[in-house]
């Protein structure tokens, strides 16, 4: 009697859609066979991509009747439940016993600004998870027992495009928050250089990444001490970045993936000199550029990272 086929893993991945990131995950999954779906409180204006969306509304009653609806379709069909952003589907009081009772499997994703300064009391339920991730060597320190796994981006979607030789360059900051990224320091620091600077906020991502694909050089943040998604991709179109990094995570990145982090580290004070000679210098840009593409498909290629995922979710 031939054998049944090998039902493939059911994996739902939710409530949000932070930075595109559970988005870009789904689909990778999906291309390895595994049956996954994204699942969203509600639809992101920037990354509004998802396949189901509660389309949360009313009280506190009605949404929690909606989040209950949605956990009791999902519990049959999923197992493995892929939680982001520090939130789950219903109460995590009651979410991860449940789970655990129902013999499901879960994950809990940390992305950044949702644990950053955060005390361990916070972030405690979080570890009823059967497992912690977060995306950087920065950000484990808040969650100190978390496995490292970098936001992923599709390379064969992104083709380099080196930075321009004009004689006066042009720099792209792309804030999502004008404090949280220091962009008053980048608007100053710009000023009295020979460039030309553009702010990209409030579009789609498409269209957005088409912004920088211009770019000669990429301004990310100057306060969190890490690099975010646009960075990465800056980045895989071959272009130079600055950012403040701390040294601590530079050391343990290194280490850990073999490979030298090519960005310009740069704080409020400091940020002016440190993109002078990147103004100055076509082929500095070049040169670090190039560097910057060959870093992200060390680290940040999407099947390196689906890898990383499908191998915790078998460990789970």
């Amino acid at each position: 009697m031939p054998s049944r086929p090998e039902r493939p893993l059911r994996v739902t991945l939710c409530p949000v859609n932070t930075a595109g990131v559970p988005w870009t995950n789904t689909q990778a999954l999906r291309r390895r066979g595994v049956d996954a779906r994204l699942v969203v409180f509600e639809r992101y204006k920037l990354h509004p991509e998802a396949d189901e969306s509660l389309d949360l509304s009313g009280g506190l009653a009605r949404r929690q009747a909606t989040q209950w609806a949605a956990l009791a379709r999902l519990l049959p069909r999923t197992d493995v439940f892929h939680f982001h952003f520090g939130l789950t589907l219903v109460p995590q009081s009651l979410q991860f016993p449940l789970l655990r009772a129902a013999r499901k499997k879960s994950v809990m994703h940390y992305l950044g600004s949702d644990i950053r300064g955060k005390t361990p009391e916070q972030l405690a339920s979080g570890r009823k998870a059967g497992a912690q991730v977060v995306g950087s060597y920065d950000a484990i320190r808040w969650v100190p027992a978390a496995e490292v796994i970098p936001p992923g981006v599709d390379l064969g979607a992104i083709e380099p495009v080196p930075p321009s030789d004009r004689a006066r360059p042009l720099i792209v900051h792309a804030p999502s928050s004008r404090r949280r990224k220091g962009t008053e320091h980048v608007l100053a620091a710009v000023d009295g250089l020979d460039a030309d600077l553009e702010l990209v906020e409030g579009l789609h991502h498409d269209e957005a990444l088409e912004r920088y694909r211009a770019a000669d050089v990429v301004v990310d943040q100057l306060n969190a001490g890490w690099y975010g998604l646009f960075a990465i991709e800056a980045m895989a179109l071959g272009k130079p970045v600055v950012t403040f990094l701390h040294d601590e995570a530079v050391r343990r990145t290194e280490e850990a993936f073999g490979t030298r982090v090519p960005i310009v580290s740069a704080t409020a004070e400091s940020l002016r000199e440190a993109l002078r000679p990147l103004v100055a210098d076509a082929a500095r840009r070049r040169e670090l550029g190039a560097a910057s593409r060959a870093y992200v498909e060390r680290v940040h290629d999407l099947e390196r990272v689906t890898d990383s995922l499908l191998s915790l979710y078998a460990a789970l």
